[in-house]
């Protein structure tokens, strides 16, 4: 059964993706060929360009993929100045004998690759980003903020829990029942400089095995990281739970995390067969769906769990 799942924003990119899938594509390309058309899109302030940037103005982004055929996987993160991490973490899964690369060896390897460059801030985020700033930190300049000596303290300042979360995640299955898993972000809106949140990271952000399904996550990250919340989804299931109980469980266990900064999860999770579910700890939050029978995707709502959320600024 073809089929592919994702975040409410990765609908752009699923029919292109549908399209290789019917010609008999494999579903590592059909992750790929969506996530990079949100990555594309200037208007999506969590991914690629357009993404809202760090606290320096500068836009980072994560990535990661795993094939759930042997669950191989590869990561990028903190990379500045290029436009598709999604197909640079490819490469590193298909090239070298790594799973994850950050900063400058990410980038390094990009220009390796001959990945396509470019500047990721766009004037609408970056006007965002100064407001953000001149709220915060007057009477400061703006291009005073990289010499603060505590920067680690506006950063607390500036974070906004609505804007932790905001990613692009998508799982295909392919006509041989192949799956992958795939995200892609820009993290989250004013972070301290080379923070990596769930995104890139196996087990936190995406999980994909063909025995028994896949999971892959948007939402506050740090919470996903530890919870290995997108390996939980998936190890229930194997452990012989349900679709709906291995995510109800996952969600539910993140209710047992401390700390200062818990904000809001989704993840969208897919079994062997083919049956998929959203999970989120929003009421009215949907996700993208899309079989071969339709010729445009569809939103479905998700599974709704409370988790409890506060957001505790020293």
């Amino acid at each position: 059964m073809i089929r592919l799942i994702g975040s409410e924003n990765a609908g752009v990119g699923l029919p292109q993706a549908m399209d290789l899938l019917r010609s008999g594509g494999s579903a590592i390309a059909a992750v790929e060929v969506a996530i990079r058309a949100v990555e594309a899109n200037a208007d999506d302030h969590s991914v690629g360009l357009g993404g809202y940037p760090n606290i320096l103005g500068q836009v980072e982004l994560d990535a990661g993929i795993m094939d759930g055929r042997d669950r191989t996987s590869g990561a990028v993160a903190a990379l500045k100045g290029y436009l598709h991490p999604i197909s640079l973490a490819r490469l590193v899964m298909e090239r070298l004998p790594h799973v994850f690369l950050v900063g400058e060896g990410a980038a390094r390897f990009a220009r390796e690759m001959e990945a396509e460059a470019g500047e990721l801030l766009t004037e609408p985020a970056r006007e965002v980003w100064a407001r953000r700033l001149e709220q915060d930190l007057a009477p400061r300049k703006l291009e005073e903020v990289a010499a603060l000596p505590d920067l680690w303290r506006w950063v607390e300042i500036a974070t906004d829990p609505q804007r932790t979360h905001g990613t692009v995640n998508v799982i295909a299955r392919d006509a041989q029942g192949h799956i992958c898993a795939g995200v892609s972000t820009s993290g989250w809106a004013w972070k301290y400089p080379g923070r990596v949140g769930d995104s890139p990271i196996a087990g936190a952000g995406f999980y994909a095995d063909d025995r028994y399904g896949a999971a892959a996550c948007t939402g506050t990250g740090e919470m996903a990281i530890r919870a290995a919340t997108a390996h939980s989804v998936v190890f229930a299931m194997q452990m012989g739970a349900t679709l709906l109980e291995a995510g109800t469980r996952a969600m539910a266990d993140l209710n047992d995390l401390g700390g200062r900064y818990l904000a809001g999860m989704n993840f969208v999770a897919m079994d062997r067969d083919g049956n998929h579910a959203g999970f989120s700890s929003y009421e009215t939050a949907t996700y993208a769906h899309m079989d071969a029978s339709m010729d445009a995707p569809e939103r479905l709502p998700r599974t709704y769990v409370a988790i409890k959320q506060r957001w505790d600024r020293q």
